[in-house]
């Protein structure tokens, strides 16, 4: 009998973290929707970022000081693994011992959870999450996010913006994130990430985190509302 594959998810920090501070309840149904899962047989790699927690501390550097590229992204860097050691406390024992910092590290365990942060300067942990997929042999990518489809301009500006279901590595790189990493973009789907999955034919699934109805259809393999990237 195979043994069952994990399940790759990039989870946004803003989804553990939001602006607004925690939301306690949603991470009780969230944790409880994950456990369910496990029971299920399913097991998962959790890749968290850094969200309005890295963006306010990154914003805030930047205006103190002249800082580099790569300092800023370092910054980023440290924020997730903070968010991660949250998200590790919170699963308990159904988590691995520790958060993933480096991602050629060589993982043994009988844990149905593992839990990553972010890795290198250059990219978000969006990138990271992909290169555990390739790592792990994943065809398909979770990336659970604040929005609800990607759309084919930012629908906070433009009243006319149109949201987008399914679309190709190609015109997703093209038209809507572009070719350059900028630390703390807010973008659907970092462009690092994105060349890579292109690279290994990844599928990627982007739907919102704060719809767990949805984020459980994608763990079933049903019809959810969200973008798709192929």
């Amino acid at each position: 009998m195979l043994k069952k594959q994990y399940k790759i998810i990039s989870v946004g920090g803003s989804i553990i973290i939001p602006k607004t501070g925690f939301d306690i309840n949603f991470l009780k149904k969230f944790k409880a929707l994950i456990l369910k899962q496990i029971k299920k047989g399913d097991k998962f790699i959790l890749v968290i970022g850094g969200g309005g927690t890295c963006r306010n501390y990154q914003d805030a550097l930047a205006k103190t000081t002249k800082i580099s590229n790569r300092d800023l992204d370092w910054l980023g860097i440290y924020s997730t693994w903070f968010n991660a050691e949250f998200v590790r406390f919170m699963f308990g024992d159904h988590a691995y011992k520790e958060v993933i910092k480096n991602l050629t590290q060589k993982i043994k365990t009988n844990k149905s959870i593992i839990i990553a942060g972010g890795w290198k300067p250059g990219c978000s942990t969006d990138k990271d999450a992909v290169l555990l997929a390739k790592n792990f042999n994943a065809k398909e990518l979770i990336n659970l996010s604040n929005i609800d489809f990607v759309f084919d301009k930012d629908p906070n500006k433009f009243s006319d913006a149109k949201k987008i279901e399914k679309i190709s590595w190609k015109d997703f790189r093209k038209n809507i994130v572009g070719y350059k990493w900028v630390p703390g973009k807010n973008v659907p789907f970092d462009p690092m990430a994105s060349e890579l999955a292109e690279k290994i034919n990844l599928v990627v699934k982007i739907v919102n985190g704060k719809s767990l109805e949805d984020v459980k259809k994608v763990f079933e393999n049903k019809g959810f509302q969200g973008t798709t990237i192929l």
